[in-house]
């Protein structure tokens, strides 16, 4: 019996990347904005409803560079609850996070614990579309208005995502996004940056390559985060495919629900009104009380059927020895984050996953 993942990338066809390949080759332009870094921007900014993107190498060094190009120092409100790249950013700028609760229905930070966090030293609010739902963005700005704050959304889980036609990546100053392997889109590794204006776009291409503004010019300590021309390739192909991946996890969305939905102990995220999903998770969250083993015991059971979910996202970032001795990490702040992060199992989700595959993961879980 196979094992069955928690995710599965998302491939362009062998033979058509074969051939972007042998044009690389000929042509000896490998990296340095060539020709296919260029033509992945342009149609993602048109896939994605942006006026502006920037090809980054991973999704770290955007939120990096974000932080950089807004000049953002002090202090930052933040969530908890999600990768630590996302605070990990902060730290490499020595700015302080500060952590705020989330809210049970999303995932995302809740906007009324916001504005009790704010100090003189806050400079920004750095929220996460957590599994690709939006963050409540009215909300986020009204208060970064009143403060004069900065927004930058980490969009990791947030490709393609819109809310009512408009895409949930044109919120905020900035958004960031992630096409590591495990994302929705992928080009191995990779990512990418949103900005409003082409001035915000021309700085951002200067600090992702050192800080070049031309040959012998320097205007800013950047740093080297270009993608190369064989994941732009890569990405370019895989772009023809996303809306069948999507469809493809959607559909395995449905089946999740329509078999758990009646679980005593077991509840999940549904669809939003108005917003268009990616179906980047599937996360479920167990009542040990009533479901009748806990959390970690699920997660060990389906192990020994071959079968691998992920604790997406536990331990809380706050729960790291970098961040747990903040004010702000403590437990007693973060009441719903803990309780999301200790009983929260993403169950296998990619495109092209077989019906035989999701019924043995719902079986293991029966």
């Amino acid at each position: 019996m196979d094992t069955i993942y928690v995710t599965s990338p998302l491939l362009p066809d062998l033979n058509e990347f074969e051939k972007y390949l042998e044009d690389i080759w000929a042509k000896k332009w490998i990296t340095n904005n060539g020709q296919y870094h260029k033509q992945l921007e342009i149609s993602l900014a048109e896939y994605l409803k942006v006026p502006y993107i920037s090809l980054f190498t991973n999704g770290t060094l955007p939120l990096i560079t974000a932080l950089q190009a807004l000049r953002i120092t002090g202090e930052v409100i933040t969530t908890p609850y999600s990768f630590v790249a996302t605070t990990h950013a902060l730290w490499w700028n020595g700015i302080k996070p500060v952590f705020v609760d989330i809210e049970p229905e999303t995932g995302n930070i809740d906007p009324s614990k916001i504005e009790a966090a704010i100090t003189p030293k806050t400079t920004a609010i750095m929220p996460v579309h957590v599994y690709g739902n939006p963050c409540k963005t009215k909300e986020i700005q009204d208060i970064a208005d009143k403060y004069g704050l900065k927004v930058i959304y980490d969009a990791a889980h947030a490709f393609g995502v819109e809310v009512n036609g408009k895409s949930i990546l044109n919120e905020g100053d900035i958004s960031t996004l992630s096409f590591h392997a495990t994302k929705v889109f992928n080009t191995i590794e990779g990512g990418a940056m949103v900005m409003h204006d082409e001035k915000t776009k021309k700085r951002i291409d200067y600090l992702k390559n050192f800080g070049f503004a031309g040959e012998t010019e320097v205007i800013a300590p950047g740093i080297n985060s270009k993608m190369d021309e064989i994941r732009a390739a890569y990405g370019l192909i895989n772009l023809k495919q996303v809306d069948k991946a999507i469809e493809s996890r959607h559909q395995t969305a449905i089946k999740y629900r329509n078999a758990l939905r009646n679980v005593e102990g077991i509840t999940f995220f549904d669809d939003i009104p108005g917003v268009k999903h990616n179906y980047s998770y599937f996360p479920i969250f167990i009542d040990s009380k009533k479901f009748g083993i806990s959390r970690d015991e699920l997660y060990a059971k389906m192990k020994t059927h071959d079968i691998f979910g992920r604790r997406y996202f536990y331990p809380l970032i706050s729960e790291f020895s970098t961040y747990r001795g903040l004010e702000s990490a403590k437990a007693e702040n973060l009441p719903v984050a803990h309780k999301m992060a200790e009983s929260v199992i993403c169950l296998p989700m990619y495109a092209g996953m077989s019906d035989v595959d999701v019924e043995r993961v719902i079986e293991c879980i029966l």
